[in-house]
């Protein structure tokens, strides 16, 4: 008891209340039933019986069924209009920029090939589509790819009757 009260000191927590008075045994009165041992207050103790492990007879595991709930959506996908009320996709949106790259001047001098930057959603007939009607000019194929920055990059072939300096010039490239 006196360890406990210097620690107490030591750290500061001094007991305010009075110390406990020691209990006494509570004598029976003459007159009152002394407990007996089937007294309906006491409970009555259950033996314990013995947990068993489940034997495995099979060496595979199925995990049991669970609740799967379908995920909620973050955002909607669509902009939450009609047809009419979406962004076209004509010349002006497919068709973003031209590419100035070293390596895209060499296609230009080299290939008879355009490079741009296009619309992510649109296709090759859709670009091919567009360069005829900004700059009009017939495109023999088209080439496709995804950057690694996401953006799509598309090489627009020229027919041999156009050449693709004359239009990198009227474009504003060179």
């Amino acid at each position: 008891k006196a360890d406990e009260e210097e620690c107490l000191f030591f750290f500061g927590l001094r007991c305010t209340m009075p110390p406990k008075a020691a209990k006494t045994a509570a004598k029976p009165k003459p007159g009152a039933k002394q407990a007996t041992k089937k007294d309906p207050k006491k409970p009555v103790q259950k033996p314990m019986k013995r947990k068993y492990r489940k034997i495995r007879t099979c060496v595979h595991f199925h995990r049991p069924y669970t609740l799967r709930k379908a995920g909620e959506k973050k955002y909607a996908k669509s902009c939450g209009g009609t047809e009419s009320k979406k962004q076209k996709m004509d010349q002006f949106h497919i068709l973003k920029f031209p590419l100035t790259t070293e390596s895209a001047m060499k296609k230009i001098e080299d290939n008879n090939t355009l490079v741009f930057i296009v619309d992510l959603r649109c296709n090759k007939k859709q670009i091919k589509h567009a360069v005829k009607k900004m700059y009009d000019i017939k495109a023999s194929k088209v080439n496709t790819l995804i950057r690694p920055d996401g953006l799509k990059k598309a090489y627009v072939k020229l027919q041999p009757d156009y050449d693709a300096l004359d239009i990198a010039n009227k474009i504003g490239i060179l």
